[in-house]
């Protein structure tokens, strides 16, 4: 393969470019001891983000017409707080939110079991921060799941 080829490549993206220059990457949470596909496999960044969106959205609709009563400026105030208290809440006591349910995700510990309370506060300040969400690990795992040592498989 030329230098041409291999350069060209980094528009279908890093990871293609590099398993074309013969990179083996394995599955997504092979390195975690995960299932390749169905249930207990390592959800995919569209299901997540899907999910994100529409807990992002229900909080937002719920801040807008329940709690700031349709005032636009104090619902922005109000989305962030009620975002963070319904995530923890729900994946505290369900491992679940509306959004990853409807998607067919769930979080739990990189082994397998439930996710702690204290997991689950610390994952949600950083998922909150964005950055940390943003930026993956090889099996799209996120800086606030690695930090806390969880993983969003499907359900």
């Amino acid at each position: 393969m030329d230098t041409r080829e291999a350069l060209g490549s980094w528009i279908d993206g890093p990871r293609a470019a590099a398993e074309k220059m013969g990179a083996d990457f394995g599955y997504r949470g092979e390195r975690l001891g995960l299932p390749q596909e169905g249930p207990g496999s390592v959800g995919g960044p569209g299901r997540r983000i899907g999910a994100l969106f529409v807990d992002g959205w229900l909080v937002s609709l719920v801040a807008y017409g329940l709690i700031s009563q349709g005032s636009p400026g104090s619902a922005n105030l109000w989305t962030t707080p009620l975002f963070f208290a319904v995530t923890a809440l729900l994946l505290a006591t369900t491992g679940t939110t509306v959004g990853k349910r409807l998607f067919g995700l769930r979080v739990v510990r990189v082994d397998g079991s439930r996710a702690t309370i204290p997991q689950v506060l610390l994952r949600t300040v950083l998922l909150c921060l964005l950055v940390p969400a943003l930026v993956w690990d090889r099996d799209t795992r996120g800086l606030h799941d690695k930090a806390v040592g969880t993983v969003e498989v499907r359900i």
